[in-house]
């Protein structure tokens, strides 16, 4: 379900994606920029925006910022060669995957510490209780 939901609220990124300073177009471009990745499945997903009529691909696709300019990424033939084509979804997915093993194990290492917790406090009890009962 996090994947679907993944999937469509970045199909719904490039949709509305603009070069006003919105957060979404920023995660689109920040994403792009850091994964080295173009688009959901990949680059030709631009294609079908509103933006690439105008603009053609973002720049945040491009492979070198000096070597891309504007003609080239409103031609998809050349915009092939000069951006990266592979999609984000999977990457940012298969990314998270990577780290679930990390997230798990420290989750599992806090939950040991918060069972000897509890472990501790049931003796501290005993103690307390078995010391009451000696007084009188």
């Amino acid at each position: 379900q996090i994947k679907t939901n993944f999937e469509s609220n970045l199909n719904l990124a490039l949709r509305d994606y603009n070069v006003t300073a919105d957060r979404h177009s920023e995660a689109v471009d920040t994403i792009q920029r850091t994964l080295h990745c173009c688009g959901v499945q990949n680059y030709s997903d631009w294609e079908r925006t509103e933006y690439f009529s105008q603009r053609g691909i973002p720049r945040s696709c491009c492979k070198s910022q000096d070597d891309c300019s504007e003609e080239d990424l409103k031609d998809p033939s050349k915009a092939k060669l000069k951006v990266f084509v592979d999609g984000c979804f999977f990457l940012v997915t298969s990314t998270m995957e990577s780290k679930m093993s990390v997230v798990a194990g420290i989750s599992f290492g806090i939950a040991c510490f918060q069972l000897i917790g509890i472990i501790l406090a049931c003796c501290l009890s005993q103690y307390i209780t078995n010391n009451q009962y000696e007084m009188v």
